[in-house]
């Protein structure tokens, strides 16, 4: 589908209404973070919900309410304020290959974050380059795991150093920046600019990207999501990933 600029970008403006809405909310994992209204509960639900976001997302939306539910539906009091003996009902936690000692660690490392450096929006602040955010989501694993940590368990956090899309954690990001006037995104992180946000690259998307020529690259990898980003950017340079619903909905549900 070979579109102009100007068809192209009115093509996907139309998508972005049709799906950036509060009814997405109903199918999508960033309902896990909407059952709170705290700053810190959020951005802690929906760093949470966000990393196990793979697979079956029926599945994943029960699994990241079971983790709330194992944090009492308070996650920051939980992070902040746990006993180590509290920490032993998370073990029977699994979603796939995410299991109860990756959780615990989660839960290790976020409260090392809120206790040494003043939670998670400061993290991802410290690092932002002027066009990109990728560097302070390297940045955010090094300090993630500053800590005594499972080996393991670093898989869970994707390192676009490495030439990862880090598809989550730039979900993740787009829920906690970007303000939308539909109440679906927070924009609750003012002190990050919307304009430095990459968009989540998963096979849906990427698939959508290339057949309306946006993406030639064939991979999903850390290269494809820079050849992406600088595209979106020529069609809205102050709010890049507002386009992640547009293709997101045309991938799934309109088999585009």
């Amino acid at each position: 589908m070979k579109l102009k600029k100007a068809e192209l970008k009115a093509f996907l403006n139309e998508k972005v209404e049709l799906y950036n809405r509060p009814d997405f909310i109903e199918s999508d994992p960033i309902q896990i973070p909407h059952q709170f209204t705290r700053k810190e509960d959020i951005e802690i639900a929906g760093f949470l919900a966000a990393t196990i976001a793979w697979g079956n997302r029926k599945s994943i939306i029960n699994n990241a309410n079971k983790m709330m539910n194992l944090l009492d539906h308070a996650p920051y009091q939980f992070i902040t304020q746990h006993q180590d003996s509290d920490l032993e009902r998370l073990e029977t936690f699994v979603h796939r290959t995410f299991n109860g000692l990756d959780f615990i660690q989660f839960i290790k490392s976020l409260q090392h974050i809120y206790a040494q450096h003043q939670g998670l929006e400061a993290v991802f602040k410290a690092h932002v380059e002027k066009d990109s955010i990728q560097r302070s989501i390297h940045e955010f694993k090094n300090c993630f795991f500053e800590i005594p940590h499972l080996k393991r368990t670093q898989k869970h956090i994707s390192d676009p150093l490495k030439n990862s899309a880090a598809k989550r954690i730039n979900m993740f990001l787009r829920w906690m920046v970007r303000a939308d006037n539909t109440g679906v995104d927070f924009g609750i992180w003012t002190s990050i600019s919307p304009a430095v946000l990459s968009c989540p690259l998963d096979v849906h998307s990427g698939n959508v990207a290339r057949k309306l020529g946006l993406l030639k690259r064939k991979q999903n990898d850390g290269k494809a999501l820079a050849e992406l980003d600088k595209t979106l950017r020529k069609l809205d340079p102050t709010d890049p990933v507002k386009y992640d619903f547009a293709l997101f909905g045309l991938g799934v549900f309109e088999n585009f």
